[in-house]
């Protein structure tokens, strides 16, 4: 990599996970402006051809490719990573968006354990499965991890399970950190705050929550996906080369959890 400022085009390849709507979509249409191939993995095609198109649409020197891969499940990302180490010749930038949310606890001690393992797996498990793949891949020096969390991570808010397992991402970083500092390559969370046009929250939160919510942040308002991903595109740059191991948040200065 090439200390290029943000925003400039460089030859770079990302692959970004849950790329088909909010953050993710953000973040794929955001790093086209730096990086001449994006691959976009998520569970519904339709919603990646869609961001995929709009990519080449902008950006006709950018390939983008929209893949079905279901990041909790080890053999459809095994078969990614295969694929990935024939047609890439490295991945720059690698960002886990994947995540999910459960509804709360109701109808006892089975229905609790499902809820936390299946939460586990979508926002912990999907991050750590495809880092561990593809780090082989990853370019050293030079290369960019970043991982999307949440400020419930610190506050925990929301679901007990979804805080829990965005907070195991911040140490997941952090050991992740450890052994790949020595190669070059950086690693960190970016955690968003309330974040108001994603699928996570848009149409599943009541009046008074979202009421509660924004009574709690400084600049008076939810983010949008693009503040996030512009965040996330700071951190994948080589402008942040000496930024790793650590958890950046962008939630509007929250001042107290909604």
């Amino acid at each position: 990599m090439t200390n290029a400022p943000v925003g400039s085009f460089i030859s770079r390849t990302a692959v970004i996970t849950g790329a088909g709507t909010g953050i993710g979509a953000a973040t794929a249409r955001t790093l086209a402006n730096s990086c001449s191939t994006i691959v976009l993995l998520g569970r519904r095609l339709a919603k990646l051809e869609e961001v995929a198109a709009d990519i080449t649409a902008s950006h006709p020197t950018v390939t983008a490719h929209a893949m079905s891969v279901d990041a909790t499940d080890v053999l459809a990302v095994e078969t990614f990573a295969v694929w990935a180490s024939d047609a890439l010749p490295s991945i720059d930038v690698l960002v886990n968006n994947a995540g999910s949310t459960q509804p709360a606890f109701e109808g006892g001690l089975q229905n609790i354990a499902d809820v936390w393992e299946s939460t586990i797996r979508g926002n912990l498990m999907s991050a750590v499965l495809v880092t561990e793949a593809l780090l082989p891949q990853m370019t050293a020096p030079g290369g960019r991890i970043v991982i999307t969390g949440s400020f419930a991570a610190q506050f925990g808010t929301g679901s007990i399970a979804y805080s829990a397992a965005k907070a195991a991402l911040q140490t997941y970083v952090v050991s992740l950190t450890r052994t790949q500092g020595p190669r070059g390559i950086t690693c960190n969370v970016v955690a968003p705050g309330y974040t108001g046009d994603t699928e996570l929250v848009a149409g599943r939160i009541s009046e008074e929550r979202h009421a509660r919510l924004i009574s709690g942040i400084a600049v008076g308002r939810a983010a949008t996906s693009q503040e996030i991903a512009n965040v996330i595109d700071f951190v994948a740059s080589d402008g942040a080369s000496f930024v790793t191991g650590q958890t950046i948040t962008a939630n509007g200065g929250v001042m107290f959890p909604g």
